[in-house]
């Protein structure tokens, strides 16, 4: 199972990833450096959404239309509402 996730950093702006394991991916982004770059720079972060897939191939098409939408969007999604969905 992989999730795809969106965080919220310090400095408010949102980072979207994907991981087989939030609590570890959550502890590497706000306490090591195997976190990414960006958030590493901007601690701490916080886990506002998740969502399940099935496997990594469609974690990453997801992540990818994720991370094209506006920041508005994104906190549409993170707030339960509807967002022009994947085909």
């Amino acid at each position: 199972m992989w999730f795809v996730y969106i965080l919220k950093c310090s400095d408010d702006t949102l980072y979207t990833g994907i991981t087989t394991d939030l609590e570890r991916r959550l502890t590497e982004h706000n306490q090591t450096e195997k976190g990414a770059k960006y958030t590493r720079a901007r601690r701490p972060v916080e886990l506002i959404y998740s969502e399940k897939q099935p496997n990594r191939s469609d974690a990453s098409k997801r992540e990818y239309f994720i991370k094209k939408l506006s920041r508005v969007k994104k906190l549409k999604l993170t707030n339960g509402l509807s967002v022009n969905s994947q085909s």
